[in-house]
């Protein structure tokens, strides 16, 4: 986890090694920004996620 608080957004992994994620949905004002070939499934979402966020997650990140 990226913080001790119980605000969002939030980076953390999962017992099988997955990593989810906790941000805000803007899959509808990105949409049609998306760089060339990039798709969002019906079924996915986007989500921006600061960068500050990444950062302070980096290093809970293995690097294999």
């Amino acid at each position: 986890m990226t913080s001790e608080d119980d605000s969002c957004p939030d980076i953390w992994e999962l017992d099988n090694g997955d990593v989810a994620v906790i941000g805000r949905d803007l899959t509808d004002s990105y949409r049609s920004r998306l760089p060339a070939g990039v798709t969002v499934d019906a079924d996915e979402r986007l989500v921006i996620i600061p960068r500050a966020t990444i950062v302070a997650a980096k290093l809970d990140i293995p690097d294999e």
